[in-house]
This record gives C-alpha cells, structure tokens and sequence, in this order.
C-alpha cells in the first residue's frame, strides 16, 4: 500500500495535530508501508525516514487559508492508494479530496476536533464559508473518518455523517530518566520558583479554546498560595505579554509564571500535576504526554479522559466542578501524587502506543480499498 497524508503545517505553534500526524506517518512507514507526508512550510524541502517522505510545500500567500502550491501535482505524482487528510476547514482538505476523486482511492479525514460542539459553533459562518468554497464536497466524500476517541467518533456521527468511523487514539512517547531530568534543569533555571515550591502546569496554546483565562481566574481565588501555576503554550489567541499583564492586573504575580513554550523542552517534569480544562479536545496530546512522564492530569470532561479516575492517573470532572476538584488534588500529599503519577506512567505506556495506532488505521485503509475495489487508476 502507498499511503498519502495531508496536513497544511507541520510546525510546533499548530499544537498537536503538528507532532501527532508526523508520528502516525513515521509509525506507519515501520510496519513495512510506503508513506508520503505533504505539509506546508516557509521554503520547500523534502526529507527521507526509511519508508517515509516528507515533503514541504512552500506556502503562498493565502497561507492562512491552507493554500499550499504544487500540493495537487505532488500528490498525483506520488500515485496513493489512500489519501489521508488532517483538519478541516483549509484548501488543503479540498485537494485532497479532488486528487482522491481523481485517483478513484478512499479518501479518510481526521477532523482533529473540530467536530465537537464548541469548535462546530466558534466563528461557525467562517467555516459555512469554507465547507462550501475551501473544499466543496469534502465531507460527503469521505470514504472513511478517523477518529482518536469514541468522544470524537460520536461527534462525527451527531451531524449525519454515515461513513465508517475508526477510532484509534494517539500514541505517546514515553521520556526516559535522562530526557525528564534535562527538561527538568531547563525548567529550574528558567522559573526558579519551579525548584522552590510545588507547581501545577498549563502547557497549551494560548487560546479561548483551553479556558486559560478562567484557570487563572480560578487559580488566584481557590488555589493554596504556597502552589506556583506554570502557564507555558504556544501564544496564540493570547500572547505571553497580555497573560502576564492579567496576571498581574489581578494581583497574581507571585503565583503564576507566564512562558512561551516553542524551542523549549516539554515542562512536565517540573511538575506535579497537569491542568487542562478545555471547552473540548478530541484527544489532548498534553494529557497523554503528562502521563508518560509520570504526571497526574486533572481534566474537564468536555475532554476523552474518563477513564483517568479509573486507572488513579488523575480526575475528569465538568467545569463547573473543576474548582473543587482542583482544591482536592492540590491537598493531596506529595507523596499520593507521586504514586498517581507512577501509576499514570504506567498506564499511558500500556495504553498509548503508536505501532497500536498505525495497525488499526492501516486495517482500516484496507478495508476501505476492499469496500471501494481496491485503488484504481482513473480511465
């Protein structure tokens, strides 16, 4: 089989579809698949892992629209037996689906959230706009979604979508000691306070999405003082400047330290806990992440982690319980949220792993190619 996958950018301020794809791609191409990567980037490139090619597209001018020149070309040359794309709501969706067309071969999207309600309703006559002129007919050619939760797998079919849904969740990479003590001094000496008192972490981008404004909020009025919160993200919607002036406009400059997380080492070992209370997240790379590195996660249940209580790697709550749930597990001993983090360890590793999640996805391609007679050149 000779796999094509889609996504409009590769890099690191994108959050986690950015990491996530790159890793199916490379986990795919180690079970023995030829795989082709298209993303788009500031000048074009192309680089080879084995059975992997990546290709950068250099982006053009309507970069934010998810133009990517030469994305058609590339993608007939590379000749796929499925095309996999990443995201909604950008050009790239819509050659993807017209090459597939082409090609007579299924096309599968991942929608990476934006099915849930909140990101269906946010800017929701953007996105008319773009269903219907960015990738017109996209979606009722899918031959197949993918989802990374059965959270996610039943928003796609809450708006009518019938096509087959394979849910199959995101690995991780488990850090070793090493890689977590390195990341762990960088951390220190960039935010003393980290070494200094017990810290509660918020690695995420800076958007509305994530509710970063109301976990400051709530921070500064339920929080015990002797806790530091790290906020460290991607500035996006917010940048780490007008974090760091609502921190200090409501008085909070000694309890949360604002940073810019791109070129640095992931900061979960300077932590004790994770914070993520979303609006909604398919998957939620962080939390996953966090695990693996032996940190307990407290999460909203607009997220797919239920099952965090259930392993003791964590809590899942709604917002509007998220106050309490966070005065208790701050009370917790550091001791207890040690033991949550080892057992989270634990689990993600056995849970999460990216040559699980390559296998089901390419069973999935071939059962498609069955159902649709296998890839055909067009006539």
């Amino acid at each position: 089989m000779h796999l094509s996958h889609v996504i409009a950018s590769l890099d690191a301020r994108h959050g986690g579809p950015s990491k996530s794809t790159r890793s199916l791609a490379q986990a795919q191409a180690e079970q023995g698949t030829q795989v082709d990567l298209f993303a788009g980037a500031d000048r074009p490139s192309r680089e080879t892992h084995g059975q992997l090619t990546i290709t950068f597209l250099a982006r053009g001018w309507l970069d934010r629209l998810g133009v990517l020149p030469g994305l058609a070309t590339h993608l007939r040359q590379a000749e796929p037996d499925v095309v996999h794309a990443h995201g909604l709501w950008l050009r790239s969706l819509g050659v993807a689906h017209e090459e597939a067309h082409l090609r007579k071969v299924p096309l599968v999207l991942s929608p990476r959230g934006m099915m849930s309600g909140w990101s269906w309703r946010h800017h929701r006559w953007r996105k008319h706009l773009a269903e219907h002129w960015l990738h017109p007919g996209a979606f009722s050619a899918v031959a197949g979604w993918h989802a990374t939760s059965e959270e996610e797998a039943e928003e796609i079919r809450s708006h009518g979508f019938k096509q087959p849904v394979c849910v199959a969740p995101h690995g991780v990479d488990v850090p070793d000691a090493a890689a977590l003590a390195e990341a762990r001094r960088h951390w220190t000496q960039a935010c003393p306070e980290c070494a200094r008192r017990p810290t509660a972490l918020f690695y995420s981008r800076f958007h509305a999405k994530k509710r970063v404004l109301e976990l400051i909020d709530l921070w500064l009025a339920q929080s015990p003082s002797e806790w530091l919160l790290l906020l460290v993200g991607v500035p996006e919607q917010y940048s780490v400047e007008a974090l760091r002036a609502y921190v200090y406009r409501a008085g909070g400059s000694r309890r949360i330290e604002v940073f810019d997380g791109m070129n640095r080492p992931a900061p979960y070992a300077a932590a004790s806990i994770c914070l993520l209370p979303s609006h909604s997240e398919n998957f939620g790379m962080v939390v996953a992440e966090a695990l693996a590195a032996g940190v307990p996660a407290l999460v909203t249940d607009s997220t797919p982690w239920k099952l965090l209580e259930a392993a003791r790697a964590g809590w899942c709550v709604p917002w509007s319980e998220f106050g309490p749930a966070l005065q208790a597990a701050l009370a917790e001993t550091p001791d207890s949220l040690q033991a949550r983090g080892s057992t989270a360890r634990a689990w993600a590793h056995a849970t999460f792993a990216w040559s699980n999640t390559a296998r089901t996805l390419l069973a999935f391609y071939d059962h498609l190619r069955s159902a649709q007679g296998g890839a055909r050149q067009p006539s």
